[in-house]
Order: structure tokens, then sequence, then C-alpha cells
């Protein structure tokens, strides 16, 4: 069922599920279940509908009954898009959000420069889309509701947690009371007030920033550029930094810095924002759909894994909205664990391979949070000192190059690195080209029958599996039965028709890279060998 809320505009409708009562709860002992996803969020719905797609049964528990309670997070990176491909819903994400690559910096009334994120042609997916949270975790739902493997429970709400060795029992209460289920393992994917968090007694340390920010998603008809724009000091908002983000349905997100000191309750009041917004815009022909004040938090739990029960998304970690960084990080938590946790359930890693997602995404949640806290400190500074040193920069970069790489107006979220000991270290130089550890690039090639695709189609339709991207040299490579082959060149490959996949992947005859499920590289090859191949398998699995 649809629902409008009072006052807002058709966009920001709320999907309203019901509840059903399931056949666990008629159980004298709690019904097991080998994996049980708590939060139906992107990060939760996503994992869920990956580990599904990987042949296991899967629980999802959420204590509300909706979503579109605001637009939230709206941009999602070609990272995310390319996961989202793998998950059966990039498509329909693409179609409705707004594609843009280019972003532009303005300090007072002036322009100090442009970049744009994808500048070079031969991506399937553009560097972003933005596209309100409600409409991703409705077009997961529907994803989720065509996987009959996983059982989507709404007004589920976690309320204790039991641990075992080898499981846990989680107790859950419902509009017809409570009851319990056994999971070997329970991915807490429940938010910034993870509940999970606090049963398990970890602690979430970081800062929390004094200085507070109003989000506006308004809708109007403008003619701005699809672009983001983020202004220093502008002429309708002195003093301060704010942000203009292009949505669907001709909706707008504003972000304006506000004083630490500025009252919440007055300044989320539609009659004191209406001003503000009508000063930016130079007319006050829009209407309100969202309201919201927050403050910056870059945190982060100390570890991801507490015994059976495993964190990902904002339950683990969480930085400033300005990056993009804190949904797509949610996502990529989610890609990492689903096939380590898939050959841990089928037995073909031990389950040492686990602790390699929180070596990897913790090093991640790190790294989003010092790019956060620059951001944070460069945007608010907290001193006369760092407030000398943003005006200089902001002069420098008037004049310089250099003086341009210095701002700081949130650096948009990337494909994080991995520098782990799943990678295979390179035995020969390689000048170029994506070494281990990173995130496959994409590029542009053509079936034998003309047919047009992108190399990252031909990494899909293996199956998420590891996968050989081989460039030809005359030669069969004797492959592992369990790792697929993406053949680029000779009379059985696809053609590199423009020239982008050899380029970026520094290639020559013979060159290979093995790809992880997630689509990260696991080691790199002028010439492989089964061995070799086998024996990097081994180290990104742990089983050697």
């Amino acid at each position: 069922m649809v629902q409008t809320n009072p006052g807002q505009g058709a966009s920001q409708a709320k999907v309203q599920f019901g509840y059903i009562r399931h056949r666990d709860q008629d159980q004298a002992t709690p019904a097991e279940h080998p994996v049980v996803v708590v939060g139906a969020g992107p990060v939760g719905l996503s994992f869920a509908i990956d580990l599904a797609q990987r042949g296991h049964a899967v629980v999802v528990l959420d204590d509300a009954d909706r979503i579109g309670e605001g637009s939230r997070a709206i941009c999602f990176s070609k990272r995310s898009l390319d996961y989202w491909d793998r998950l059966g819903v990039g498509d329909r994400m693409v179609d409705k959000g707004v594609v843009w690559n280019v972003g532009r910096i303005f300090h007072g009334p002036s322009e100090l420069y442009q970049f744009n994120l994808l500048p070079e042609p031969g991506h399937k997916r553009p560097a972003f889309i933005n596209l309100q949270q409600f409409y991703a975790e409705a077009y997961l739902v529907d994803r989720v509701n065509a996987l009959p493997s996983i059982s989507l429970r709404w007004r589920n709400k976690v309320t204790a947690l039991e641990q075992r060795n080898d499981h846990a029992v989680l107790t859950i209460e419902t509009p017809d009371g409570p009851y319990r289920v056994s999971a070997q393992y329970v991915i807490a994917c429940d938010g910034a007030r993870s509940s999970l968090r606090q049963m398990v007694g970890a602690g979430f340390s970081g800062k929390v920033f004094e200085d507070q920010f109003l989000i506006a998603d308004v809708k109007m008809t403008a003619e701005f550029p699809t672009e983001r724009w983020f202004w220093f000091d502008p002429p309708f908002h002195a003093g301060r930094s704010a942000l203009l983000h292009r949505q669907p349905d001709d909706i707008w997100r504003i972000d304006l810095q506000l004083s630490r000191f500025a009252d919440p309750i007055v300044e989320k009041q539609p009659d004191n924002v209406r001003p503000r917004i009508a000063r930016m815009l130079g007319h006050d022909q829009f209407e309100f759909e969202w309201i919201s004040l927050y403050k910056f938090q870059c945190r982060r739990m100390e570890r991801f894994i507490h015994g059976r029960v495993i964190f990902a998304g904002d339950s683990a970690h969480q930085v400033s909205p300005f990056g993009a960084r804190g949904a797509n990080s949610g996502l990529e938590d989610a890609e990492n664990l689903a096939w380590k946790l898939d050959r841990v359930l089928s037995g073909s890693s031990p389950e040492a391979l686990l602790e390699t997602y929180h070596l990897e995404r913790s090093a991640a949640a790190d790294e989003n949070i010092r790019e956060s806290t620059r951001a944070t400190d460069f945007m608010a500074p907290n001193s006369h000192q760092e407030a000398r040193l943003r005006k200089v920069v902001l002069a420098l970069a008037r004049e310089t190059e250099f003086g341009k790489r210095m701002v700081n107006g949130g650096r948009l979220s990337v494909p994080s690195v991995y520098d782990t000991p799943l990678s295979t270290e390179d035995e020969a130089v390689w000048q170029a080209g994506p070494c281990p550890g990173t995130s496959m690039p994409d590029a542009p090639l053509r079936a034998a029958d003309g047919r047009q695709l992108h190399l990252t189609d031909a990494f899909n339709a293996l199956g998420r599996r590891f996968t050989l991207l081989s460039f030809a040299n005359g030669g069969a490579i004797d492959v592992p039965d369990d790792v697929g082959v993406v053949s680029i060149g000779g009379p059985d490959g696809l053609a590199d028709s423009e020239g982008f996949a050899g380029r970026r992947y520094a290639a020559e005859p013979g060159t290979s890279y093995l790809l992880r499920p997630d689509g990260y590289v696991a080691a790199r090859f002028r010439h492989p060998s089964r061995a070799a191949i086998e024996a990097a398998v081994a180290r990104a699995c742990r089983i050697n």
C-alpha cells in the first residue's frame, strides 16, 4: 500500500508493508537459519540479495514496516552501481536516478574550478547517480521479493541476543508477541543507533563535530545543470558553506552550514528555513519535501566481528555525508562480506576468511573517516589557525592548480584499496594497470556477433566467482575448473575494439588478471600458469 505524507509531495510517498505472521513463530524451539540479517536498509537488503544469489537462505528482520522516511542518502557511486548490476537492480537505479559526473566549487560569488569524476568514456555506469534512498530501498525490496530464498519480515524487532559457540539466538518482538530464531551468523545492518551493537557491548569511538548542517529537499522547476555545486562563503549564506544537488522528480537537495549554537528545533521550522532557501535561489517558488538537521560524526567500532555477529554499514562506522562515503562504503561492506561468508557456509574456506572482512573493511572505514574529518575541518575550521589556512588555500585556488587540489568540499567516494594478505604480490614489473587489492576498471567490448557490452557485464555473467581476465596470446591457458575466464582478443575472445581495456590494464599478449568474486584484483600475471592461478586463489580464500 502507498501512502503520501500529509503536506508532502508525491515523490515523498511512503511504501507501507503489512506484518505477516511466520511459521517460525509457532515452533516450540527456535527455528534454525544459516544467516539472519537485521535491518532492511540498502546495506542489509543488498547483502541478502547477494548471498541468496549465491544459493543461501537468508532471513531479513526490520523493526519498521515502511520505507520513505525522507531522502536521506542520495549519492550512489559507480562502484555501488556496478555492485547493484550484479544484484539485478542496476538498470532500475540508473533509469530513475539523475546521472552526473561534474562538480563545481565556488568561493563567494565566483567559481573556483570544476572537476569531472569520470572524464574518459567507455564505462557502463556514470561516476554517480542521485537517487532518493526510498527509491533505492523500494527497488531492492522488489528484488528481494523475487527471490524465494529470502524471508523478509517487517515489524520484527530484535530485543535480545544470546551468543553460543557455533550460533546465536535472537529474541524477536512482533505484534503477535515474541519468538526466537537461531542463526549461524547474524549480520547487523541496523544503522547508526544499532541495538545489536549495544547487545554485544561494543563501543563506538571517534569524533562528533559541533557544527550543524541543515538539509532541505525542495520541489521546484529549475534550469541548473545536473552537477554538484558547493560554495564556500556564498553571498546568500555569508561565512558558511552550501551544497546543491538535483534529484529525480524535480527535487533539489540543499545543505546549509549553521552555527554550532543554532537551536535545532527553531532552525527546522519551515517558516525559518524558507527565507534561507529563497535567498539562495533568488525566489520562493518551491515546496518543502523534507527538512532535517544533523551534526557530523566520524566514528567506528573497534572490531566489526563479535562472535557470531558481524556488523556492516552505519552500525559499524559513521562518516559525514559530504563525499557520499556513508551508504557507498556500507555497500562495499556488503559485497566484501557476501562472497567470503558464501565460501565459509559452503565449506570452501575456513572461518578465518571472515576475519579478512574486518581487516579490509575496518581499514576502509579508517580511510573514509580520515577523508571525512579533513573535509569537516576545512569546511568548519575549529581554530583561528585553521581558518587562516583555509583563507590562504581558497585564495591560492584562484590562481594555481596545487591550490585547487588543497580545497576540500568533501572528497567524493572512490573504491577502497585493500592492502591485505589476500593479494598476491607482483612478480613482474608493471608500469600501469590496476594493482592487486584495487577494484577492476570497466571497459567497452564487442562480442563475436557484434553485440556491444562492457567488461563488468562479462564478469557478472560468470556467476560471481573467481575470474581470470585474459588478454589473448595465441594459446589457451590451463585454468582451474572453479575459475571463470573472460578472454579479450584472439579468434574466440571479446574484441577490445576501442582499445580501452588494453590501455586500462596495461595489457600485452598473455597478460592476465585474477579477479575476486567482488571484482577486486587478487593477482596479475604476464604469463600465468595453472599453479600460479591456483596459488593466488588459495591465498585469497585463506586455504593455504
